[in-house]
């Protein structure tokens, strides 16, 4: 069958990514190599109920070809287990196996393709170990190459195909297996971090355990996107991460930027604070509003953050900007850059805060807290009008005081500059605007 897994067990689970579907002879010149391009890539693997995903994993995939050849390396990375890693070889031509190797906690096995299959099967929970010879002459896939090379076949809306393929466990009657290509569709796939793309959605089932997968692959580049999958009442889903995209061109030094945050003996300190309204514009200008708090300190604890801002850094937030208002996902930042962010806390009650050990060099501060805007507002509740001899002589507004008070939150950052080894910068962080 496509895969196998239960609740308690998710590893066997991620290997539905792995396994095969099986069918007809006449599959061979169906594939265009072409297609296929060199590269790694990283999945996320998750268990998924409903609406709700739980991570259990990531599954790295390592794609190279040669003249005649295709080497496809994995390594299956799940949550409290050691890695599992595979290793498979095809023919470019028509992607018949000529090698595939698999070691994890559960097995070794090793496979040589030819006239014949051999090599060996070892079970690590009994030490088993079985030899493995059975004629292998005929025309099939290996399972391990599946995913890719569904992503190379001719799609079209309507398409539709049986693959035969090659699957060894040691449970098996019979180690050739079909799967249809049951359905192939127009669909779309969104990216965090390149939008939209138009994609095929691909089902496939295997007729005999009637198990199902959906995968989503990129019309341009055949990239395999997203893969769905069904078995035992559970489903499995495998979604690219896009570890390769990175539209962040400024290098990033760790070394310098890390002795920037650590390595000095200059100081930057001082208040955060929120100014509610002002007299340019506000709303509140055009009301008669008084009694304004008007100094808002960020309360204790609040806390402040340092960014070097290098080229690295301000590349970073403008491409990061630029995703929040096409409504895409920021791009994350680099594991080594985001160990040189420095952070702190207001440590009093007048909203005061301090960085130490810096060197000279531009630092972004932001922060962000809440406060509660309290206000005294004059409304008008009615008018009385004055006679003297039953002449008119004007009108009078009759108005009350009324107090209010509301949730506001305040977003404060700010560019700060150390021109000194031993400088100490004062700075107020202060919004001024409602």
């Amino acid at each position: 069958m496509l895969f196998q897994f239960r609740k308690s067990v998710l590893i066997p689970a991620a290997l539905l990514l792995l396994t095969a579907i099986g069918g007809k002879s006449q599959a061979q010149e169906k594939f265009d190599s072409k297609l296929l391009k060199n590269g790694k890539y990283t999945l996320g693997c998750y268990s998924v109920n409903g609406s709700d995903e739980t991570a259990i994993g990531t599954f790295t995939i390592g794609i190279n070809t040669t003249s005649d050849k295709l080497a496809l390396t994995t390594v299956m990375a799940l949550t409290g287990m050691e890695e599992w890693k595979d290793t498979s070889i095809s023919n470019l031509n028509d992607f018949k196996p000529v090698y595939r190797a698999s070691h994890s906690t559960l097995k070794d096995m090793v496979l040589h393709f030819g006239n014949n299959v051999t090599g060996y099967y070892v079970d690590k929970k009994t030490g088993e170990k079985t030899q493995i010879k059975e004629a292998g002459n005929q025309y099939f896939i290996d399972s391990y190459t599946y995913p890719f090379i569904l992503s190379l076949l001719p799609l079209s809306s309507g398409y539709s195909t049986d693959l035969p393929v090659y699957e060894y466990k040691p449970t098996n009657t019979a180690n050739l297996k079909k799967a249809v290509v049951e359905e192939v569709k127009n669909s779309t796939w969104i990216s965090k971090f390149t939008g939209k793309h138009d994609v095929w959605e691909v089902t496939v089932v295997e007729p005999s355990t009637d198990e199902r997968s959906v995968s989503y692959i990129d019309k341009k580049t055949r990239r395999l996107w997203q893969i769905d999958m069904w078995a035992n009442g559970q489903q499995i889903r495998m979604v690219d991460l896009e570890t390769d995209f990175n539209s962040i061109k400024a290098p990033f030094d760790k070394d310098a930027t890390m002795k920037m945050v650590k390595g000095g003996k200059a100081i930057i300190s001082g208040q955060v604070f929120a100014r509610d309204f002002d007299d340019n514009g506000t709303i509140w200008a055009k009301m008669q509003v008084m009694n304004i708090q008007a100094k808002q300190v960020a309360p204790r604890g609040t806390q402040v953050i340092l960014i070097p801002y290098n080229d690295y850094f301000k590349e970073w937030i403008k491409t990061n900007d630029s995703q929040r208002k096409k409504g895409r996902e920021g791009i994350a930042l680099l594991d080594e850059a985001a160990q040189c962010i420095k952070t702190t806390r207001v440590y009093d009650d007048a909203g005061h805060f301090e960085f130490v050990n810096l060197m000279p060099g531009e630092y972004l501060l932001y922060t962000e807290f809440s406060y509660d805007h309290s206000y005294t507002q004059t409304e008008v509740v009615g008018y009385t009008d004055h006679y003297i001899n039953g002449m008119f002589q004007g009108t009078s507004a009759n108005t009350v005081n009324r107090n209010y008070s509301t949730g506001a939150g305040a977003v404060v950052k700010k560019v700060v500059t150390v021109s000194k080894p031993d400088e100490k910068v004062d700075v107020k962080l202060k919004k001024t605007r409602a």
